[in-house]
């Protein structure tokens, strides 16, 4: 006989995992209406030149595309973004800014599975459109936090480490980088934390084309860990002190609403895309054990590209896999074990009319309800009630009917009391 498993990459959900991510997008929900964003989606299907026109050609060899029916190159979703910009694009004339909008969407990329990454995950995407102020963008970086707060994540456990490519521009411009390299340049020290200075500067003078002296400014510039440390060194140069008046905005806005110990600067966010125009940011766990937990920032150019429509914008997604291997790491998964208000329990045949009738009158009200489909004794019944989890027994026995009445047990404190039918049943 055949057996079939779950393709490569590719989750079943069972009622414990499913409860996890129910679990985490209750927190991603929670903190979206507080903020005040409202849930979009959109097609798990979408033109295949819709990526390529976001990220480029070599997009492609990362997804699950294909030629359907009608002729056409489409692709399951690899992300959000494009989706929203072709969406908002179309009606954002008639929308109120800023638009603030988040989508919950499974997205698919065709990439070797390994912990932190499979070729399926669903992903919280929060996006911020038609607002250029950095205001903006430390409210989005809030909001990151917060969700992770809302899980129970601490300062402790995670960080935001925060660049801005328009600063970034402009020291690698300071240094010494053509500004036709630039997006090269980016991809270059983005690798910092994986490759050797030595080999970083060695791609620079040989990839990206710059000189020697110009690859060594480079590297100095990311010597710099703290913001003070880059505004004192570079705060009098040309074209510099703008990009730093900005970022200095935004951590005020930061420390403000008393989120500023979750956040660090750290230029070495480069986030290599070439769409990303302004600030930048990842969230990592602080021992440093996994994937980013979350990435995103500014990038004011790509409704125009996608949509023909001209307005800032930026956002963030956050996947369910990382997320779920740091809670569990800290110990911060919730119980899935299942639990029931009432476990309704009848003495015989005779008394079943009477406890069907109970347990729906009490579902009606708002309770969850579980009852036994088989006859058993009493004993059973309560053992049955206890496998449950069940917070209250509501016992029918032929006393309880006649009387109109059920005797219910609180399984916790295993007091007993009778009460009346319509009165168990309220709202």
């Amino acid at each position: 006989m055949s057996t079939f498993n779950a393709l490569p990459g590719f989750r079943d959900f069972f009622p414990d995992d499913l409860a996890v991510r129910t679990h985490i997008m209750r927190a991603w929900r929670d903190v979206a209406r507080r903020y005040g964003f409202q849930e979009y989606d959109g097609p798990p299907l979408e033109p295949l030149e819709l990526y390529i026109e976001k990220s480029g050609p070599e997009i492609v060899q990362q997804l699950y595309n294909f030629r359907d029916k009608g002729d056409r190159e489409i692709t399951l979703r690899p992300e959000m973004t494009p989706t929203l910009a072709r969406m908002a694009g179309a009606r954002a004339a008639g929308l109120r800014k800023p638009i603030k909008w988040f989508a919950v969407p499974q997205l698919f990329r065709y990439e070797r599975a390994q912990r932190g990454r499979l070729r399926e995950h669903f992903q919280l995407n929060f996006d911020i459109i038609g607002e250029a102020d950095v205001s903006a963008d430390a409210e989005l970086v809030a909001a990151a936090v917060d969700i992770l707060r809302t899980l129970g994540l601490t300062h402790e456990d995670f960080v935001a480490r925060v660049s801005d490519r328009r600063l970034l521009r402009a020291l690698l411009l300071d240094a010494g980088v053509p500004e036709d390299q630039l997006v090269l340049a980016y991809n270059i020290v983005d690798k910092l934390e994986r490759e050797t200075p030595e080999a970083i500067a060695a791609r620079l003078t040989g990839e990206a084309g710059v000189t020697a002296e110009a690859a060594a400014a480079v590297l100095a510039v990311f010597q710099h860990t703290e913001f003070a440390a880059v505004r004192q060194a570079y705060g009098g140069r040309p074209g510099i002190a703008a990009e730093l008046e900005r970022m200095e905005r935004f951590f005020g806005f930061l420390d403000a609403m008393g989120l500023g110990g979750y956040v660090r600067f750290d230029l070495g966010v480069v986030r290599g895309l070439a769409y990303y125009t302004g600030i930048v940011f990842e969230l990592f766990d602080t021992r440093g054990e996994l994937r980013a937990i979350c990435g995103g920032g500014r990038y004011d150019d790509l409704l125009k590209r996608i949509a023909g429509t001209d307005l800032p914008a930026l956002g963030f997604g956050m996947g369910d896999v990382v997320l779920t291997e740091l809670l569990r790491d800290r110990g911060l998964l919730p119980d899935t074990k299942p639990a029931f208000d009432y476990y309704v329990a009848g003495a015989g045949t005779e008394q079943r009319g009477a406890l069907l009738a109970l347990a729906h009158s009490l579902r009606d009200a708002g309770h969850s309800v579980e009852y036994s489909f088989a006859e058993a004794g009493r004993n059973r019944h309560f053992k049955n009630a206890s496998a449950l989890n069940a917070r209250r027994v509501a016992w029918l026995g032929p006393d309880e009917v006649a009387a109109g009445e059920a005797l219910v047990r609180d399984t916790g404190s295993g007091e007993e009391r009778r009460i009346p039918l319509a009165e168990l049943a309220r709202p």
